[in-house]
Order: C-alpha cells, then sequence, then structure tokens
C-alpha cells in the first residue's frame, strides 16, 4: 500500500505491506453546523454556564480581554469584533478595553505582530498590550505551591475575558479555559513551579481532573475571577469550526468533548511501530515543533516498539534552550531527573522526548545531520522506506504498524476489552 504524507514544503511516498498495517490514524467525522464568523456569534447569544457578556458587564467598568500570543494558533482578529460588539451591547465604551496578548514566558510582540493578531480595525480603536511577567500582582499560592502572580493589568481590571483555542496539550491536558491566565500572564517563576509537575504520570494529553499542572490552571479562579470564556476548535486548515462560550470550566469542557470526538482515536490494541509526522511545512519546521506529533504518538506504541518520526527540522531545533538541554546531557534519564530537580522552560521538551524514549527507540527521517541526531539518542534515516524497512527488520516480519499522518492533532487511546 503506497502513502503520501507532507515533508516539509513537499511530499514524500512510501510503502507499507497491508499485512503490517493495523490502522491509519485520521480525524473522527462530526456534524458542524456554522462555521467562522457565524459559530462565533451563535456562541456568544448562547453561553455555557453563564449569563450573556453584554447582562455581566456594567458601564464605566474596566475589561481586559486576554487572548494568545503569535505562538498559538489562536484567531483573536475573528473573534474579537464579535466580544467587542457584545460588550458595547452592556454599555463599555472602547476606551474602558484593553486586549492583553498573553506571552507567557515567550518574547514581546513588535507593533505589526499586534496589528496582525487583533485586526488592524480593532487595533486603531481598542488599546493592545503585551503581558509584562516582570509586572505582576502575586494573589497567593494554588495547594500545589505554584504562586498567583498576576499581570497587573489583568489583576486590577474589573472584568476578565479569556480567549482561546482548545488542542491537545501534551502536560496540561488540553489548552484553552484559564491557562490565558496561567500561564499566560504569569511570571516565569509561577509557570516553572507549574510546568514542574510534567513529570507527574498524570499530566498528559487528554487528562484533565486528576492532573495537577491542570488544577493549578483551574484553581487560579479562585484568585482572580474569569467573567467570561470564548475558545475556538480550528480544523486542520485552522478554520473555526466550533466555539464555546460562558464559564470557565463549563464551556471549555464542553469544548474539549467536542475536541474529543474529532481528535481523538480508539485503537484496539498498541503497534510495535509508530509511523508519525506533523503534517509537513510549518508544522515540522525544527524539532521543537515536531515533539508534539512524537508525544502523542507514544500513546500508540508497544513497551520497546519503534517510533518513526518523520519531520524536516530544516530550521533545526528550534530553541535555545531546548538545544542546549538535548546536546549537553549524556542520556535521556538525565533530562528528566533534571526536569524534575530544575525545572527550566525549553528544556521540559528535552525531558518529554527522554520519557519517550524510556519506552521506545526512535527512528528520524530529517533534514538534520545523522551525527547531531544519533547525539541526541535518536537513530538518523534518510528515507522514509528505509526507517519502516528497518524498524520491521529489527521488531520482525510480523510487526503491527500505525500510521499517523497528523500525528500533531490525533490523540490516540486504547480502549478496554
Amino acid at each position: 500500500m503506497k502513502y503520501q504524507i507532507g515533508y516539509g514544503k513537499g511530499i514524500v511516498e512510501f510503502n507499507i505491506d497491508e499485512k503490517n498495517l493495523l490502522c491509519e490514524l485520521l480525524p473522527n467525522k462530526v456534524d458542524i453546523g456554522l462555521k467562522g464568523a457565524d459559530e462565533v456569534k451563535r456562541a456568544i447569544e448562547n453561553p455555557i454556564g453563564a449569563e450573556r457578556l453584554k447582562d455581566i458587564v456594567k458601564p464605566g467598568e474596566r475589561v481586559a480581554i486576554i487572548t494568545s500570543d503569535i505562538t498559538r494558533p489562536m484567531p483573536s482578529k475573528a473573534v474579537l469584533p464579535a466580544v467587542i460588539g457584545e460588550l458595547k451591547l452592556g454599555g463599555i465604551e472602547e476606551k474602558d478595553i484593553t486586549i492583553v496578548l498573553a506571552i507567557g514566558s515567550h518574547r514581546e510582540h513588535t507593533e505589526d505582530e499586534r496589528k496582525y493578531l487583533v485586526g488592524e480595525d480593532v487595533y486603531s480603536k481598542v488599546k493592545c498590550i503585551d503581558s509584562d511577567p516582570d509586572n505582576c500582582i502575586n494573589m497567593g499560592t494554588c495547594k500545589n505551591g505554584t504562586p498567583v502572580d498576576i499581570f497587573k493589568v489583568v489583576a486590577e481590571a474589573d472584568r476578565r475575558i479569556c480567549l482561546g483555542n482548545i488542542e491537545y496539550h501534551y502536560f496540561a491536558g488540553y489548552s484553552g479555559g484559564a491557562k490565558a491566565i496561567m500561564p499566560g500572564v504569569s511570571t516565569r517563576a509561577a509557570i516553572q513551579a507549574n510546568h514542574s509537575n510534567m513529570a507527574d504520570p498524570r499530566a498528559k494529553a487528554g487528562s484533565m481532573d486528576d492532573n495537577p499542572v491542570r488544577q493549578d490552571i483551574d484553581e487560579i479562579e479562585e484568585y482572580v475571577h474569569i467573567d467570561f470564556i470564548l475558545n475556538v476548535v480550528l480544523d486542520s486548515k485552522k478554520n473555526i469550526i466550533k466555539v464555546v462560550a460562558g464559564h470557565y470550566i463549563k464551556a471549555h469542557r464542553q469544548g474539549c468533548a467536542f475536541l474529543d470526538s474529532m481528535y481523538k482515536i480508539k485503537i484496539k490494541e498498541k503497534a510495535d511501530i509508530v509511523v508519525v509526522t506533523p503534517g509537513g511545512f510549518p508544522k515540522d519546521i525544527n524539532l521543537y515543533q515536531a515533539q508534539k506529533a512524537l508525544d502523542n504518538a507514544k500513546h500508540a506504541v508497544k513497551d520497546g516498539g519503534i517510533i518513526v518520526l518523520i519531520a524536516s527540522c530544516n530550521e533545526g531545533f528550534g530553541e535555545k534552550v531546548f538545544e542546549r538541554w538535548m546536546r549537553e546531557f549524556k542520556k535521556p534519564e538525565d533530562m528528566i531527573a533534571q526536569v524534575k530537580d530544575k525545572f527550566e522552560l525549553g528544556g521540559h521538551k528535552a525531558a518529554a522526548i527522554g520519557m519517550v524514549l524510556q519506552n521506545a527507540r526512535i527512528f528520524l527521517v530529517s533534514d538534520l545531520e545523522p551525527k547531531l541526531v544519533r547525539d541526541i539518542f535518536m537513530e538518523p534515516f534518510d528515507s522514509v522506506q528505509n526507517a519502516v524497512d528497518e524498524a520491521i527488520k529489527v521488531l520482525g516480519p510480523d510487526s503491527k504498524i500505525i500510521l499517523m499522518p497528523i500525528g500533531g492533532s490525533t490523540l490516540p487511546f486504547k480502549t478496554e476489552n
């Protein structure tokens, strides 16, 4: 059976014998009603677990709208006009609204980037700023010991509205909801304290209620009230196909349930070999981005199996701290020990790769130099076909394969017999 997958800005082909293929994991088909701006309007007018936003706010109140920075696919410019329009219906004037781009521990935006994110019309009328991790107010401490440090503008607002997109997150369970606040507008120290729980086995994609990372995120509301959220689910082309709005937990959980219905894929058994790709450019532009597909693949491979990761990585590692961790440690176990002992943003993705390597070998098909690939605990191959053939040779001619052509979005889970 011949397959084509995205690799960089091109396509690669390879064959898998039908007798070896367990399944190809593709998104489930779901009923989609309205899309885009029409779906945004529907959600705002029909909030979940909350009053309409126009009935929550009062004239003269200072409103902070917290939305994602440029590293996230949240289409803020498509959502903000409807949110601001709803606020106006409640008597809020544009001069009393501040849009806060939640940069977390990322770099600041340029003015052109801010304008691009919110749209030129909104940018010309409403104040738009980056959050500042050095200008935060401590509002307490979470039960897990994480400090609640909130950007001053957000902490001092009369009303807080959180925007975001919902997708799987490899240790927070899901993005969206209160994640706009923690880690979105928090200090680096608070983010590191929260993210250091990633080594807990309960901190994984699709896990929510007992996930210590998510517990911190949702507990934030006890210290800084979230009046309203609006979260979107996107398809593979970044189109809005579902919007949830209203209560920060109730609306968010409905959004997560929709995501599961589309992207959480049942498998009857794990495979000896998982062939996974982020899907080509820009998702495989560097190893930092490609790691997400690798992390999803770990849920489909047997202990002692092989993951064939297909990712161009033509821009190398993609993040300096991540690169340092991948290069300086002598074995994967050292990265895992370090993230528990001294968490460092960027290094956390290296530790996540170390966790995958505890249970599986990684064959990497990429543009990286073979020696470099070997130095970072993976095994280099110059073609997908050679990597698949070698994996079958190592694990036996009857080895079973799962193919994940949209690895960054699809989350496999094994059904119980």
